[in-house]
């Protein structure tokens, strides 16, 4: 195709078109609701794509690194939320955001944490918001909504002028939810466990201003939110085949993809070989626990539209090895030499981080290229 003459594979490609209408699902699910958005950015690290996410170009958002939060308060956003537990030797990082201007909130889930940070903020002057996390359903990080360490870490910062603005949670088992309905339980589970923890906090007279929940899956098939001031999410932006294996999308919603080129082929084998492998399409295997391995990612044309059966089986770091699900490919059927095809990824956010920015297109024409951020 013409679009993509100029480009040398491997390449992510990144197509407007679905972005827009997979943001624009996302705001009208939640226009139900009296919540705001605040879209995690570690999806995209991309100012274009961010701007996009709001009307007006600027909104609050969440980042995974304070590398992202620098980068976009710089450019304009002003509210962010480190979304990742702060550890003691980012204390200075983000006193120096604050100092600059930038209203950001920090999340921790600890007494020892909790200590070290009022004791930071007591002796530089600094004014930290911080909101507790809270384990909604044992996937990662945060406290059981009914734990009394909330009471005490909530006393123990309140002490020391640090402010307890609210809490959050991630409802992470919705990924390995089976049914649309296991993801609207993990919806209510999650909002159950955030209200429960902050009637206790209230309780206990303290005054939250946010109450945060979020994951792709349990925003977009939530029935109630009341409670909630603000959820999060990222993933929506450009959705992957993990997404597409949970039903929270199709196929061909899936906004980013990567450019590569047919090399060789081992014709004993049935295999098609590319310029795209793990280094490009990275090593995440997310749906290998899904009703559908999609093994290292699906096999599109260079216009999008899958190729039969055909998936991306095994990757060396520069070699993509493409194999047919039914069986050894015949030599009439493999691809020629310089054919250019489209991976759709597995883990939307592993496979952007393998790149240095988007070749952009709309209505099947490039459009530009939307460099990203790396690093933390």
């Amino acid at each position: 195709m013409s679009a993509f003459t100029h480009i040398e594979t491997p390449a992510l490609l990144l197509d407007r078109d679905r972005l827009d209408a997979n943001i624009q699902r996302m705001r009208n699910k939640l226009a139900a609701f009296n919540v705001i958005l605040r879209p995690h950015v570690k999806t995209n690290k991309s100012l274009e794509v961010t701007e996009r996410l709001f009307a007006g170009g600027r909104g609050p958002i969440t980042v995974s690194t304070l590398r992202e939060a620098d980068f976009f308060f710089e450019a304009g956003f002003t509210d962010i939320l480190y979304g990742v537990g702060i550890a003691p030797n980012k204390f200075a990082h983000a006193a120096a955001l604050i100092g600059k201007g930038a209203q950001l909130k920090v999340v921790l889930d600890n007494l020892d944490t909790a200590r070290l940070l009022a004791e930071f903020a007591e002796t530089s002057g600094h004014v930290f918001d911080v909101l507790l996390e809270i384990d909604c359903d044992g996937h990662r990080s945060g406290l059981d909504p009914q734990s009394p360490l909330l009471v005490d870490i909530a006393q123990l910062l309140t002490a020391k002028g640090v402010r307890v603005s609210g809490l959050m949670t991630h409802a992470g088992k919705s990924y390995d939810s089976q049914s649309i309905a296991e993801i609207e339980a993990s919806a209510r589970q999650e909002r159950a466990a955030i209200i429960e923890a902050s009637q206790l906090l209230t309780s206990a007279g303290f005054h939250l201003s946010i109450i945060s929940v979020g994951s792709t899956p349990t925003a977009l098939f939530t029935e109630n939110l009341s409670g909630v001031t603000e959820v999060r999410a990222g993933v929506f932006a450009f959705f992957d085949l993990v997404m597409a294996g949970l039903g929270v999308c199709q196929v061909q919603d899936i906004a980013v993809s990567v450019l590569t080129t047919v090399i060789g082929h081992q014709i004993e084998k049935g295999w098609i070989i590319t310029d795209a492998g793990w280094m490009a399409l990275s090593r995440d295997r997310g749906t290998a626990k899904q009703a559908v391995d999609q093994g290292y990612g699906i096999v599109c044309d260079a216009a999008g539209q899958p190729i039969g059966d055909l998936i991306v089986s095994a990757t060396n770091q520069e070699h993509g090895i493409i194999s047919s699900r039914a069986g050894k490919l015949e030599p009439s059927n493999l691809l020629p030499l310089g054919t250019l095809l489209r991976i759709l990824p597995n883990h939307a956010c592993a496979t952007s981080a393998q790149h240095a920015g988007y070749h952009v297109l709309s209505e099947g024409r490039g459009v530009g290229y939307w460099p990203r951020i790396a690093g933390w």
